[in-house]
């Protein structure tokens, strides 16, 4: 037998063609304040769930062109590390969504790591790490 990688069969060419959705988890009865925070404010329109999966609680949100789920977990644990990264449409706005987070009492943590990139993380109101940022427009 062959060592690892040669094992495996190759990989098909370009089966998948994007992002659908990411998920977070939160405790059962998140659902009011995922609405407070991802929808109020931080501006995602929320989603109709099939009545099947709305069965098992959670939200859906609208995030550009993929989603954003809230599935409850019963042995829930905060994601630290793991997070999504949402893009804003411009620096102004990320300027703007900070100190609204910030009135609301949120934690703001501007990082600098990321040449070309303005971002800051924050937490929802479950402990998840979130990750903002905005690129500035590029110059013609």
């Amino acid at each position: 037998m062959l060592p690892w990688p040669h094992d495996r069969a190759p990989a098909p060419k370009r089966v998948i063609v994007g992002l659908d959705h990411v998920q977070i988890c939160a405790p059962p009865g998140c659902e009011p304040e995922a609405r407070a925070f991802y929808g109020e404010l931080l501006g995602l329109g929320e989603l109709p769930k099939p009545p099947l999966l709305a069965a098992r609680g959670g939200v859906w949100f609208a995030l550009g062109a993929q989603e954003l789920h809230v599935g409850v977990d019963d042995a829930f644990a905060p994601a630290r590390r793991a997070h999504p990264a949402m893009m804003l449409s411009s620096p102004a706005a990320l300027e703007a969504l900070a100190k609204r987070l910030l009135t609301h009492g949120d934690e703001v943590r501007w990082d600098t790591d990321l040449p070309g990139v303005q971002r800051l993380y924050t937490d929802d109101p479950f402990g998840n790490r979130i990750e903002l940022q905005a690129r500035p427009p590029v110059e013609r």
